[in-house]
C-alpha cells in the first residue's frame, strides 16, 4: 500500500493506542469504475435470473392461477417488488456501500427463487407470488448496477463503461436457454421448479460478486469524474427538472417491454409454439436487450444520448404494435425481439443523458428507478386486461 492512501496529519501510533490505518470512504477521483469486471459479472448473472424469471411467470401463472384473469399477476408481483425496493435500494447502497447493498439484493433473490420453486412444487399460487415478490425485490436492487457503472466516470468514459455493463447480459441470454433445459430435465415432472431453482443459484453467483467487489462508497451528489481532475471542481448536482426528461422516456420503454414480456410467451403457446421454444424466444429477446448496448456506447457519442433514448422508443413502441396485431408466432417473435432492441437503446440513452446532467441525488435515482419499474408494471396489467 502507498503512502499516498493515507492522511498527512495522522498522529504518530504509540503502544496501547488503537488506530484506523485505512482512511474513510469518500467522493473519490476515479479515473475508471472500481471493480468494473466484477461489476459486470454481478449484473450478467442478475440478467440471467430476471430471463430464467420473466420467461416461466407469465406461464406458471396461467398454469396454477384460480381465475384465468391472473395469470399475470406473478410477472406483475414480480414488477411491483422491484418498485418497491428501488427506493431503500437507492439509501442503503449510498449509506453502507454497493458492496453491502447489492449483497443484500442477491440474498433476497436467492429466497424468492427458493419460496417460487417450492410453490410450483405444491402448486401454489400463494406462495408463487410470494417468491415474485422478493425474485422483484432484488431486481430493484440490481437496477442500480448500471447507476454503479456511471458513477465516478469521465464524461468521455461513462458511455462505454455503461455500454459494456449492459453488453455483459448478452451472455445471459445465450446461456439462459441450454441451463433452463438442463434444469428442466433434472426436476421433470415439476414443470418450471428446476427454472427457478436455478434463477436462486444465479442470485448466489451474484452475491459471490457482490462481496468480492472493492469497496468504493461515496456520496452521489459529491462524486467527481476524471475530467474534473484539472479544477477539482464538484460537478453541478442534477435539477429536478432535467430529472424529467430521460425518466419519461425511460418509463414509456419499460411500460411497452412490460406489456411486450407478459403477453408474447402466452401468446406464442396459444399459437402452438412449445414451452422449450418459448424459452428460446424469450432467450433470444434478452440478448435482443442487452446486445445492443455494446454498440451504444459508440451511438451516443456520435449522434448524442438523447436521440439515441427517442429512437429506441420508437423502435420499441413500433415492436409492441406489430405484437398487439401479430397471429403468427414468427412475425410475434420478430416483434418480440424488436422491443427488446428498443429497450436497450432507450434505457442506455435515458440512463446516459441523466448522468450526464449533473450528480443524482438519492432521492433522484429512487424516484427514477421507482417510476419505470412502476411504469413495467402497468404495461404488464393493461396486457393482461
Amino acid at each position: 500500500m502507498s503512502a499516498e492512501g493515507f492522511s498527512a496529519d495522522v498522529s504518530p501510533a504509540r503502544a496501547g493506542r488503537l488506530g484506523c490505518a485505512c482512511p474513510p470512504d469518500s467522493a473519490r477521483l476515479l479515473r475508471r469504475v472500481p471493480g468494473q469486471g466484477r461489476l459486470a459479472a454481478g449484473f450478467a448473472l442478475v440478467v440471467l435470473a430476471q430471463a430464467l424469471t420473466v420467461g416461466v411467470l407469465p406461464l406458471a401463472g396461467a398454469m396454477l392461477a384460480p381465475d384465468p384473469r391472473l395469470a399475470a399477476l406473478p410477472l406483475a408481483v414480480l414488477m411491483l417488488g422491484a418498485a418497491v425496493a428501488s427506493v431503500p435500494a437507492a439509501f442503503l447502497l449510498d449509506s453502507f456501500g454497493r458492496r453491502a447493498g447489492f449483497a443484500l439484493g442477491a440474498s433476497l433473490g436467492m429466497a424468492g427463487g427458493l419460496i417460487g420453486a417450492h410453490g410450483l412444487y405444491l402448486a401454489s399460487f400463494r406462495e408463487l407470488l410470494i417468491g415474485c415478490a422478493w425474485l422483484g425485490a432484488a431486481q430493484g436492487f440490481g437496477m442500480f448496477y448500471r447507476h454503479a457503472a456511471a458513477f465516478g466516470t469521465g464524461t468521455g468514459m461513462r458511455a462505454g463503461a455503461v455500454g459494456k455493463l449492459l453488453g455483459a447480459g448478452v451472455l445471459a441470454g445465450l446461456a439462459g436457454p441450454v441451463l433452463a433445459g438442463w434444469a428442466e430435465g433434472l426436476s421433470s415432472p415439476f414443470t418450471f421448479v428446476g427454472t427457478l431453482i436455478l434463477a436462486a443459484l444465479a442470485q448466489l453467483g451474484v452475491l459471490i460478486f457482490a462481496v468480492a467487489l472493492p469497496e468504493a462508497r461515496f456520496s452521489h451528489a459529491d462524486a467527481r469524474p476524471a475530467d474534473a481532475l484539472v479544477t477539482a471542481a464538484p460537478r453541478r448536482v442534477l435539477g429536478w427538472r432535467a430529472l424529467v426528461g430521460p425518466t419519461l422516456i425511460a418509463a414509456a420503454a419499460w411500460a411497452v417491454m412490460g406489456a411486450a414480456m407478459s403477453g408474447v410467451p402466452v401468446g406464442l403457446v396459444v399459437c402452438g409454439v412449445a414451452a422449450p421454444t418459448v424459452t428460446g424466444i424469450v432467450a433470444w429477446h434478452v440478448v435482443a436487450m442487452y446486445a445492443p448496448a455494446l454498440a451504444g456506447g459508440r451511438l451516443a457519442e456520435r449522434f448524442g444520448a438523447g436521440r439515441l433514448a427517442l429512437s429506441g422508443l420508437a423502435l420499441a413502441l413500433a415492436g409492441v404494435a406489430v405484437v398487439r396485431l401479430a397471429t403468427e408466432p414468427g412475425p410475434l417473435a420478430v416483434a418480440f425481439i424488436t422491443v427488446g432492441v428498443g429497450w436497450s437503446l432507450a434505457t442506455l440513452g435515458a440512463t446516459l443523458v441523466l448522468h450526464a446532467r449533473g450528480a443524482a441525488s438519492r432521492l433522484q435515482l429512487a424516484l427514477h428507478d421507482g417510476t419505470i419499474l412502476l411504469c413495467a408494471l402497468a404495461g404488464v396489467l393493461l396486457a393482461a386486461i
